[in-house]
């Protein structure tokens, strides 16, 4: 299953009569105070098909942080809700080109599901490849059957990150802009201490990306070397709170590394405590 797919590769995926079935999500989250509403921006263009994925409604309800993996179970059902079964091939995507589709595709292996894909260069660059747009809100979905499992490997929580402090068994790579990472600039959520997990690196998700597009897979695996990647390097990826880590998460899958696991709470819950410590 390809990780990642072009608007051109979906324009043939959707016009093939014999096709298997393709199920589009719009995953697009935009920052608290970028004032944008994803939803409301969805209805106005999206691609034919496609349904919108809320990440900040389909959560742990019970945790204080943004956005948390949701139970197997509430996921299975905000899924088939959606119209999506277990042998649907699901395409993922975002306003922005290429930012939170990642989180998405990272839930769906999470809960069990393989059959999924990040469009590359996200709505932007299936405009620019001539797909055509719809507007408004899509009808009703017939109800899928998803049943959903749990991967625990590709998700690490407080605990197994403070253990990593002293087995540096994990390479933990950070997705934040540099400033953030070392703290010379302030953290976008209140309460947010300034700085990084001690030992981690500096990757901004950025730097896999040219015009909202993933870089070739050769470049990705220099940069990844260039941290210390190996194949055989355990890693976990984390970011301000869950969403950008995903986008190396899915640089490494491209690059044909070992995907790793993610910090679901990331900065959010890490910067945010009295008894974590912090390098800057």
């Amino acid at each position: 299953m390809q990780d990642l797919v072009s608007p051109a590769w979906l324009q043939a995926q959707i016009s093939a009569p014999d096709s298997s079935p393709i199920r589009l999500l719009d995953a697009t989250y935009y920052l608290p105070n970028e004032a944008k509403d994803a939803a409301a921006l969805f209805e106005a263009a999206h691609i034919p098909g496609a349904r919108f994925f809320d990440i900040d409604k389909i959560v742990d309800a019970t945790s204080p942080l943004p956005h948390m993996l949701p139970t197997p179970e509430i996921f299975a059902d905000a899924v088939a809700s959606l119209g999506i079964s277990n042998n649907d091939h699901v395409i993922v995507y975002d306003q922005r080109g290429l930012f939170s589709a990642a989180r998405l595709w990272w839930m769906f292996r999470v809960f069990g599901h393989d059959n999924v894909s990040v469009l590359d260069g996200g709505l932007p660059g299936w405009v620019e490849a001539g797909g055509a747009v719809a507007s408004g809100a899509p009808t009703p979905a017939a109800a899928g059957h998803f049943h959903a499992g749990f991967r625990a490997g590709l998700v690490r929580n407080l605990a197994q990150m403070k253990a990593n402090l002293a087995s540096h068994a994990e390479l933990v790579l950070d997705a934040r802009a540099a400033g953030r990472f070392n703290g010379s600039v302030p953290e976008p959520r209140p309460g947010m201490k300034s700085g990084h997990i001690p030992g981690a690196k500096s990757l901004p998700f950025t730097e896999l990306l040219q015009d909202g597009k993933m870089l070739p897979a050769a470049i990705l695996r220099a940069k990844f070397a260039g941290l210390g990647v190996t194949p055989d390097k355990k890693i976990v990826t984390s970011c301000g709170s869950g969403v950008t880590a995903a986008v190396l998460t899915l640089g490494l899958a491209v690059a044909g590394l070992p995907q790793g696991a993610l910090y679901d709470g990331s900065w959010s819950e890490w910067g945010g405590r009295d008894d974590t410590p912090i390098e800057v």
